[in-house]
């Protein structure tokens, strides 16, 4: 643990110590914790087949067993490219 020093600092020594010291580390902890989030992309079934070279059947079939995870929004389905392309990677497919 470091330990401070006042003996003999004037207020603004003090000061342009802090600044040199916190500014630069806060900026690295904030730009690290607020980067911009890549938007997730949706793949419909018809599209979701294509990429995996399979049926709309075996499509189905891999989400009924667990393989896939398919995201519903009214009565549309859709597959994230993300797990796509990690289950392609998983299975050496890609």
């Amino acid at each position: 643990m470091q330990h401070l020093h006042f003996v003999g600092l004037n207020p603004k020594d003090f000061i342009d110590d802090l600044k040199q010291s916190l500014i630069p580390e806060l900026k690295k902890q904030l730009a690290e914790e607020f980067q911009p989030k890549k938007p997730v992309e949706y793949l419909s079934r018809t599209e979701t087949a294509k990429l995996l070279k399979v049926d709309l059947s075996t499509l189905h079939r891999w989400t009924k067993t667990n393989l896939l995870t398919a995201y519903g929004l009214g009565n549309r389905v859709y597959y994230k490219r993300s797990e796509i392309d990690q289950y392609l990677e998983n299975n050496k497919l890609l």
